[in-house]
């Protein structure tokens, strides 16, 4: 009997690791073609810049799957979009920067007691936080100057204000069908 019950863990277990596999490489999958596809360059921005919504599979995927899950989707999603479109300078800071705020966002909103929709801002508010520190220190790195990142501010804010929003409005239901097909315990 003992045998049977080691055994009923180990199959557990293994279903557990592939379940958190898939899940976590369809939300970089999903952060990367959110990034890539649905996107607009601001012409004002000094150094370029992109708006674009990748940061909604990645909070998505934090709040539902955890901060793992939200971790790596948001380093290797955005990460691979910076390796894959020309920005491969930012790359290894995108993979810092993002993947903090997805480790962030998952860890704040991990606990039962905050699933709700005050935790879901604060989690948002704290990455935002994380960005906009992140890239003005990536920037003052890369260009060498403390005062041209402060024209990145702005789009940095309305990135995530844009991806709050409509996260904060799809997550409600995607918890509950996240729950009610057993993918969320």
């Amino acid at each position: 009997m003992a045998n049977a019950n080691v055994q009923t863990a180990a199959n557990d277990q293994e279903v557990s690791s592939v379940q958190f596999l898939t899940v976590t490489a369809i939300f970089v999958a999903l952060t990367y073609i959110f990034t890539a596809f649905i996107n607009v360059r601001l012409p004002i921005a000094a150094n370029g810049g992109l708006i674009h919504l990748g940061n909604v599979p990645l909070f998505i995927g934090a709040i539902i799957f955890g901060k793992k899950t939200g971790a790596i989707a948001g380093g290797v999603g955005m990460g691979l979009f910076d390796l894959l479109s020309g920005w491969t300078l930012w790359a290894p800071f995108t993979f810092v920067i993002v993947g903090l705020m997805g480790f962030t966002v998952g860890k704040l909103t991990e606990n039962e007691k905050h699933q709700n929709f005050k935790w879901y801002v604060i989690a948002i508010a704290a990455a935002c936080v994380i960005k906009v520190v992140g890239y003005y220190i990536a920037e003052v790195v890369i260009y060498g100057n403390p005062l041209a990142p402060v024209a990145s501010i702005p789009g940095n804010l309305v990135q995530i204000g844009v991806a709050a929003v409509i996260t904060l409005v799809v997550i409600a239901p995607l918890n509950v069908a996240a729950k009610r097909t057993g993918l969320k315990k």
